[in-house]
């Protein structure tokens, strides 16, 4: 349920938030500066700030609160930025950051009682199921906000700064009502500590356990070559993800309207592309999927230099689709079967929190491009360096090796 509630964010956050600040906020070339820098700040902040939010809720046995807290000040934001008068830019993109640095770091207590509530047998059912959860809990507040932008009007909702604002206090809502079964049901296993670790003390704590696990990792050299190349390529896509519509909307003038089917119609085409792309895997190899997912990717943002038609685009978004779930379920995997069972928990909080921290880089090139050159087009292709230095060093990495050493360790 709270892959459910949380989704509309990921939505609503590529089509009605983007809109109301690039159109509405902050027209002209600022506008998507701004929205590409305060992703960008987001994510920086919360890359600082999990490690010590998981170390905290660890230590305290807290992941019930954390949750409850980051989730519901995430809501607060949506509302507030709703509530606040458009014309106060700089307030409203303070309410945007602070959403978005809430979103992000209530993901890390709610990752944290997937292995409370599994068992080895149902681990990949439930965090199935939450994905598609996920992609349902996404399309269905994006259809309501796409029906309110197209009819609001005849129901006396206000003009398009009006209906904008209704869309992300939606957004809160949704968050805030369908986050409270989640809140409500989940309990830390494990009895409380009579004493709470302070937050300074939480902070010293994880510094530490990521000194520890940089020193852990640097022992495996075929799974540390992976994690590089992921820091790059995923940073890639990340930015295509919450950066794509801009074009859209900026270079081949999408409507509000064609920007919610279109996000919806990505929506729908992801799941089963991410099925494909794991059947695929399973029988060619998952590095050689992933290589072509990458080429997929470098394609495309080659394709949007040279397209000019929003029909072509539309095509874009399909094959986007296709490779986006998959990419990352590839990724996921891959670093699975090269990583030692011992080490599991640490080196993929690791593998979370650096995924992060490096997608800081990629909104903060395309808003600094479009900046200089007024041209999203220009700040979508900049991003292939990200795809080619990710699959150079992805090509380097030999599998077979990489799990012996895994398994070594296990001896």
């Amino acid at each position: 349920m709270y892959d459910w509630a949380n989704s509309a964010y990921s939505t609503l956050l590529i089509t009605v938030v983007l809109h109301y600040i690039q159109e509405v906020v902050l027209p002209g070339r600022l506008g998507p500066v701004a929205f590409a820098w305060g992703i960008g700040g987001a994510m920086l902040v919360a890359a600082i700030l999990s490690p010590i939010v998981g170390a905290v809720a660890d230590a305290n046995r807290s992941k019930r609160r954390w949750l409850a807290g980051t989730a519901f000040c995430g809501v607060a934001a949506a509302v507030a930025m709703a509530l606040i008068p458009h014309d106060q830019a700089w307030l409203v993109m303070a309410a945007f950051v602070l959403m978005g640095v809430c979103f992000e770091l209530s993901l890390v207590p709610y990752n944290g009682f997937l292995l409370e509530i599994t068992d080895q047998h149902s681990i990949n059912r439930v965090s199935a199921l939450g994905y598609a959860f996920g992609y349902a809990g996404g399309s269905a507040p994006l259809v309501v906000a796409w029906l309110l932008f197209r009819y609001g009007q005849h129901f006396g909702l206000g003009d398009g700064a009006d209906l904008h604002r209704i869309c992300i206090l939606l957004l809160g809502l949704w968050w805030g009502l369908f986050s409270l079964p989640a809140v409500w049901i989940l309990r830390d296993r494990g009895p409380r500590p009579d004493k709470c670790e302070p937050l300074p003390q939480a902070a010293i704590t994880a510094i530490g356990r990521v000194g520890r696990t940089l020193a852990n990792v640097r022992r495996y050299p075929v799974l540390a070559l992976f994690l590089l190349a992921f820091l790059f390529y995923n940073d890639g896509m990340q930015t295509v993800i919450t950066q794509a519509t801009t074009l859209a909307n900026k270079d081949l003038q999408f409507s509000i309207d064609e920007l919610f089917l279109l996000v919806l119609m990505i929506q729908l085409v992801a799941l089963p592309g991410a099925l494909m792309i794991g059947w695929l895997s399973d029988r060619l190899g998952q590095k050689p999927v992933l290589l072509a997912c990458l080429a997929v990717w470098s394609g495309l943002l080659v394709a949007a230099a040279l397209i000019n038609d929003k029909t072509s685009f539309w095509i874009m978004g399909v094959v986007l689709a296709l490779v986006m779930g998959g990419t990352q379920s590839v990724s996921r995997a891959m670093m699975g079967t090269i990583t030692p069972q011992r080490h599991a928990a640490e080196f993929f909080g690791f593998f979370n929190l650096s995924g992060k921290a490096a997608s800081v880089l990629g909104p903060v090139q395309f808003g600094l491009i479009i900046y200089l050159t007024g041209e999203a087009r220009l700040a979508v292709v900049s991003l292939l360096i990200f795809f080619i230095l990710g699959a150079a060093l992805l090509a380097r990495i030999n599998v077979a090796e990489g799990r012996r050493q895994a398994a070594g360790s296990e001896e």
